[in-house]
């Protein structure tokens, strides 16, 4: 049996649905790819690409769709990293255990065309670097599993 750590801490009393979503390690010429989100109801973070696993989607699915809308990147995931779970509340209160999988991607093509979240900005960082800068302890530790790879 496999153990899904579990990141974050809830607040008593706060409800945190489960929500699926999936994430993203993408390296262009030895760096990593992370967004800086900045909510305008909320405070800045810094994340992998990815997001939300809509019905009818399947991880990788998601993770493509994510990727693109924050990025202007296409995506194809290559290799599952880990899968992580984390006590998350964004910008806008809402309170959610995030049921994550992350995934080594390849990048496909540059379609910036494509890039529809305004509040979401890419940015490139060697990996050691990326790892520091992550915001949420579970795309910290998807990292440190992607730089144990090799």
């Amino acid at each position: 049996m496999v153990t899904i750590p579990q990141f974050g801490v809830p607040e008593p009393g706060r409800a945190y649905p489960d929500r699926p979503v999936a994430f993203g390690v993408g390296v262009r010429h030895g760096l990593v790819a992370l967004v800086r989100v900045e909510p305008a109801d909320g405070p800045a973070r810094i994340d992998l690409p990815g997001g939300g696993i809509d019905p009818g989607e399947n991880a990788e699915q998601a993770l493509a769709r994510e990727f693109v809308e924050e990025t202007g990147l296409e995506v194809a995931a290559k290799a599952r990293l880990t899968r992580a779970d984390h006590y998350f509340v964004n910008g806008a209160a809402e309170a959610y255990n995030t049921r994550g999988v992350f995934f080594a991607v390849e990048i496909l093509a540059e379609r910036p065309e494509r890039k529809i979240e305004a509040d979401h900005t890419l940015f490139w960082r060697p990996p050691a670097e990326a790892l520091t800068l992550l915001s949420r302890d579970s795309h910290a530790w998807a990292m440190a599993c992607w730089l144990r790879r090799g």
